[in-house]
């Protein structure tokens, strides 16, 4: 039992080390020796774990997707109508961000990247977000609070590069204020827009 739990742990060591390495140096510039000497291990103990580091890049996707997206769930489920629901989706998204940042820098620059090295893992992140906010939307529009003639693929990707541009504006700014704190004006863009609609005049 311990010794699977050492394995386990030198994988999870190893993987976060190469997460770190790879938002520092770029994944194209970094190496195996230089993930090992991060992790502390030799650099053949790498590959008792991994093939190389695309490898490496694919479980780290795998890992993210099964972790982060328990979380995002349980933050929908901690809300009842639409618009909370997409406030704790928010929120939760990131928190996650602002507490591994090297992770952000990863996720942003791969997610970005023309010719995905983990593409399917990608894909498979992508389609579970666009699923919750979906969902989120649907719900929205049966409760009235958004409207229902805007067509749902539309309104997810409003919402998905709205969020990802906020990440990617705290990302530039080297994490110089709180991420979360975006959520709540966010949100309140969302379902509120930035337009004042005049009343009707009387006839």
């Amino acid at each position: 039992m311990a010794n699977n739990k050492q394995k386990t742990d030198k994988y999870q060591r190893i993987l976060e080390s190469a997460v770190k390495v790879f938002a520092e140096r770029g994944f194209h510039e970094s190496t195996i020796s230089q993930i090992a000497k991060e992790a502390g291990v030799a650099d053949g103990t790498i590959y008792l774990y991994f093939k190389n580091k695309e490898d490496i890049l694919v479980h780290f996707f795998n890992f993210k997707t099964r972790q982060v997206f328990t979380l995002f769930r349980e933050a929908v489920n901690g809300a009842e109508a639409a618009e909370g629901k997409l406030r704790n989706l928010i929120h939760r998204h990131l928190v996650e961000f602002q507490q591994d940042r090297h992770m952000a820098i990863l996720y942003q620059a791969e997610t970005h990247r023309t010719n995905r090295l983990a593409e399917n893992q990608i894909r498979e992140m992508s389609k579970l977000y666009l699923d919750l906010v979906a969902e989120i939307v649907e719900r929205g529009q049966q409760e009235g609070a958004i409207r229902r003639d805007l067509y749902v693929g539309l309104v997810k990707r409003l919402i998905i590069g709205a969020v990802d541009e906020v990440i990617n504006t705290w990302l530039h700014s080297d994490g110089n204020y709180d991420l979360p704190s975006m959520a709540d004006p966010l949100v309140d863009l969302l379902f509120r827009g930035i337009g004042i609609r005049q009343p009707s005049s009387l006839a």
